[in-house]
C-alpha cells in the first residue's frame, strides 16, 4: 500500500491548488479526483466554459448592435452555436492541459476514480472499471465541491429542464429560457442566451436579483438585462413545479397574491444554487461532523473533528466560489507545515459576469444599517467616464462605503466595464485598511475605468469628485 504524507480529495480548484502547495512544501501528495479531467466544476462545466461562452456571444451582440454606431460596416452575423460549443471546449481542454502539466510538475501522484475512507488513515479509491486500490495517508484534504440543486416539483430530465452543465453544451438556441432562480449562474448563462437571441424569463423567489449582493447593484443590473436584452423579471414568484414534453416545458409557480402563474418554454434552467458533494465518502464511518445542510464542520484552521482531516471550498461553510477554495487550500498546505496563513473571508471577492460586469467586496449597505453602524457613501456613474463613453459601455457605476468616522473603506460594490478586474483594487486596499481618502490621492491613469474608483473615493470623502 503506497503511503503519502497528505492525500487531496477532489481535484477542483482548491484541490489541486492545495495539492500543488503541499507539493512545493516538501509533502509526499496525493491528488483523488473521481472524473478522468482534472479542474472540478469550475474548469470542466463553471467557470471557466460559461466565461468563454459569455465571450463569444458578447462578441456577436456586439456586432450586431454597436458595431455600426463604432463605424464599422459588416453583413448581419448569425450566431453559429455548435462553434461557440467547440471552442469552449477546446478552451476547457487547454485549461485542464495545463492542470495535468501542473501536476507532473509538482510530482503529485494522481488517482482517477472515486475516493472512500475506510479508516482515518486508509482510503479506497474505485476506478471506473470496477477494481480498487488503496493508499495510506497521515493527513486528507477533502475538496470535494458541491453539485446543482434542485426544488420540489422540479424534475430534471436534462433535456427540457436542464441544469449549468446541460446549459453548456446545447446545440441549439433556445427560443424562449425559462430560468429559475436570479443569482449568478441563471443571470450569466441567460446573458448568453439573450445575446444569442433568445427571450429569457427569471423567475425568483426573492424581491431581487442577486439578492446577496448590494441591493443597488441588484437595481441597476436588472434595469440593464430589462434594457439590453429584454430579459423579462418575475421576482416574489414560488416555482410549485415543472413539466416537460418532447419540445417544450412548463413552469407553474405562485405569484406574491398566492395567484398561480405558468409560464411555457422550450428550455427551463434550474439554478438555484448547489449542494454540498459529500457522496459516499465514508464520512459518517470515521465519524467527521456533517451539519443539516450537509456540509462538513471544520474550525478555524479548516481541521474537522477528526485529526489529520481538513475541508475546504464548497463542501464546508462559506461563499461556493472557485477562489475563495483555492485560498483555503494554500492556508490549509501552510497551517500543516507549521506557518501562520490567514484569511479575511469578508475580502472575498463576489463577480458576476454579465455585461456590464457586478463586482462586490466587504459591506453592503443593508449589512451596515443592520449593525447600526455609521457610515458615509461615495458614487462615481459610469456616464461621466471619459474611457466608458470611448468604448461605449456608460451603464453603472461605483460605489464606495467608508466608516463615517475613520473614513476606512468598509465595501465596495461595482457594476460596469471590467469591474471583475476594478475589484482587486477594492480587495488591496481594504486587507490594508485604506481609508476613502488613501485612493482618493493615489495617480490613477487617464483614461481607464479604474479612474471611477478614484472618484468614488473623492465623493466618499466630502464630496469631492471632480467629474460629476
Amino acid at each position: 500500500m503506497e503511503k503519502f504524507d497528505v492525500t487531496i480529495i477532489g481535484g477542483g480548484p482548491g484541490g489541486y491548488v492545495a495539492a500543488i502547495r503541499c507539493a512545493q512544501l516538501g509533502m509526499k501528495t496525493a491528488l483523488i479526483e473521481k472524473y478522468p479531467a482534472l479542474g472540478g466544476t469550475c474548469l470542466n462545466v463553471g467557470c471557466i466554459p460559461s466565461k468563454a461562452l459569455l465571450d463569444s456571444s458578447e462578441h456577436f451582440h456586439n456586432a450586431l448592435h454597436n458595431f455600426k454606431e463604432h463605424g464599422i460596416d459588416i453583413d448581419t452575423p448569425k450566431p453559429n452555436i455548435k462553434q461557440m460549443i467547440e471552442r469552449k471546449r477546446g478552451v476547457v481542454k487547454m485549461t485542464v492541459d495545463g492542470i495535468n502539466f501542473l501536476m507532473k510538475k509538482n510530482k503529485i501522484t494522481v488517482f482517477t476514480g472515486h475516493g472512500t475512507f475506510l479508516t482515518k488513515n486508509q482510503i479506497e479509491i474505485l476506478k471506473a472499471d470496477g477494481s480498487k486500490e488503496q493508499i495510506e495517508t497521515a493527513k486528507t484534504i477533502i475538496a470535494t465541491g458541491s453539485k446543482p440543486s434542485s426544488l420540489p416539483g422540479i424534475e430534471i430530465d436534462k433535456k427540457r429542464v436542464i441544469t449549468s452543465t446541460e446549459a453548456l453544451e446545447l446545440q441549439e438556441i433556445p427560443k424562449h429560457l425559462i430560468i429559475i432562480g436570479g443569482g449568478v449562474i441563471g443571470l450569466e448563462l441567460g446573458s448568453v442566451y439573450g445575446r444569442l437571441g433568445s427571450k429569457v424569463t427569471v423567475v425568483e423567489f426573492m424581491d431581487r436579483i442577486i439578492a446577496g449582493m448590494d441591493g443597488s447593484l441588484s437595481k441597476e443590473l436588472q434595469r440593464v438585462l430589462k434594457k439590453e436584452l429584454s430579459f423579462e423579471f418575475l421576482t416574489k414568484h414560488k416555482v410549485t413545479g415543472t413539466k416537460a414534453t418532447a419540445k417544450e416545458v412548463t413552469v407553474s409557480a405562485l405569484n406574491s397574491k398566492d395567484e398561480k402563474v405558468e409560464i411555457k418554454g422550450d428550455y427551463c434552467l434550474v439554478a438555484v444554487g448547489r449542494k454540498p458533494y459529500t457522496d459516499n465518502l465514508g464520512l459518517d464511518k470515521i465519524g467527521v461532523k456533517v451539519d443539516n445542510r450537509g456540509k462538513i464542520e471544520t474550525d478555524d484552521h479548516l481541521r474537522t473533528n477528526i485529526e489529520g482531516i481538513y475541508a475546504i471550498g464548497d463542501v464546508i461553510k462559506g461563499a461556493m466560489l472557485a477562489h475563495k477554495a483555492e485560498e483555503e487550500g494554500v492556508f490549509v498546505a501552510e497551517h500543516m507545515a507549521g506557518q501562520k496563513p490567514h484569511i479575511d473571508y469578508n475580502l472575498i471577492p463576489g463577480v458576476v459576469y454579465t455585461w456590464p460586469e457586478v463586482a462586490a467586496v466587504g459591506l453592503t449597505e443593508e449589512q451596515l444599517k443592520e449593525q447600526g453602524r455609521k457610515y458615509k457613501v461615495g458614487n462615481f456613474p459610469f456616464k461621466a467616464s471619459g474611457r466608458a463613453r470611448a468604448s461605449m459601455d456608460t451603464d453603472g457605476f461605483v460605489k464606495v462605503l467608508a466608516d463615517e468616522t475613520t473614513d476606512e473603506i468598509l465595501g465596495v460594490h461595482m457594476i460596469g466595464p471590467r469591474t471583475a478586474d476594478m475589484i482587486a483594487e477594492a480587495v488591496i486596499a481594504m486587507e490594508y485598511k485604506a481609508s476613502a481618502e488613501d485612493i482618493s490621492r493615489m495617480s490613477h491613469a487617464h483614461p481607464t475605468f479604474t479612474e471611477s474608483m478614484k472618484e468614488a473615493c473623492l465623493d466618499a470623502t466630502g464630496k469631492r469628485a471632480i467629474h460629476i
